[in-house]
């Protein structure tokens, strides 16, 4: 099993920054593709950011490009989401997943492994 716990949420003004991260544990070696989602409350879940093992290939969301980025430390076994220009649609919980396949995936159904989220609040 893996275990993923992300940290870094809080409440911002638009335009400000957060550096969401989650750190991974137990069978660590299944945490090779690793991405980011966030949902809104009533919506559906969606697709923010992924890595693939290497950290050579991300994919993102067209909504974020240009002002997030994410980035892995496997030797800590943890992943980051860089935000900036943060903006009140931004505002959702956000969570980090885990997928045993190694090139990131923007698809919810490619990952095994779900943190429980953090939240984050972008006020206007």
């Amino acid at each position: 099993q893996v275990q993923l716990v992300e940290s870094g949420g809080g409440l911002v003004q638009a335009g400000g920054s957060l550096r969401l991260s989650c750190a991974a544990s137990g069978r660590t070696s299944s945490t090779n593709g690793m991405g980011w989602f966030r949902q809104a409350p009533g919506k559906e879940r969606k697709f923010v950011a992924a890595i693939s093992w290497e950290g050579t290939r991300t994919y993102y969301t067209e909504s974020v490009k240009g002002r997030f980025a994410i980035s892995r430390d496997n030797a800590k076994n943890t992943v980051h989401l860089q935000m900036n220009s943060l903006k009140p649609e931004d505002t959702a919980l956000y969570l980090c997943a885990a997928s045993t396949w190694g090139l990131g995936s923007p698809k919810s159904d490619d990952y095994d492994y779900w943190g429980q989220g953090t939240q984050v609040t972008v006020s206007s």
